[in-house]
């Protein structure tokens, strides 16, 4: 990924949530990585990400995990020039260790994402499947997983009215 297109899907990423998920712009996600496999998104460590002993707090692991995962359902929908809502239903979380700094979440399953909004689209009926991401801090050891995750992302396509 060129360092522009980072630089335009973070500010896309950020305006988005900005006006649509206000609580994940607090966090300042950036796109690290992001191909038709694989997505890399960044939350820093800082005071707004951190629970009291000075980790990562729960709740911004969790959507940094949603959010990898959703930031390819959205270039997909943009990219089809369709209207398709979709929302997570079910969300799984294993800890291996604390999140002592910036966490990378990484998700590797883009084609089957792009897949979903698809089918959907297709089919005009609700499609469901679950992804798995999982989740690094490169400044201990970028290649330590200290947390896995799946989420059940849920779409449906909504046709134009008349």
């Amino acid at each position: 990924m060129k360092k522009i297109d980072q630089i335009k899907a973070t500010a896309f990423l950020r305006l988005f949530s900005f006006w649509k998920i206000p609580l994940l712009w607090w966090v300042r996600p950036s796109i690290i990585e992001m191909d038709e496999r694989k997505t890399v998104l960044k939350i820093p460590l800082g005071r707004r990400s951190q629970n009291h002993l000075g980790v990562m707090y729960f709740g911004a692991l969790a959507m940094g995990a949603e959010a990898a995962v959703a930031v390819r359902a959205v270039q997909e929908i943009q990219k089809s020039g369709k209207r398709v809502d979709f929302l997570f239903k079910d969300f799984t979380a294993n800890f291996m260790k604390r999140a002592e700094g910036d966490v990378h979440f990484i998700s590797d399953q883009g084609i089957e994402v792009k897949d979903v909004i698809a089918k959907t689209i297709q089919s005009g009926e609700r499609e469901s499947k679950t992804f798995r991401s999982y989740a690094v801090v490169p400044s201990k050891d970028p290649n330590e997983i200290i947390a896995e995750f799946t989420v059940t992302l849920s779409a449906k396509y909504r046709p134009k009215k008349a």
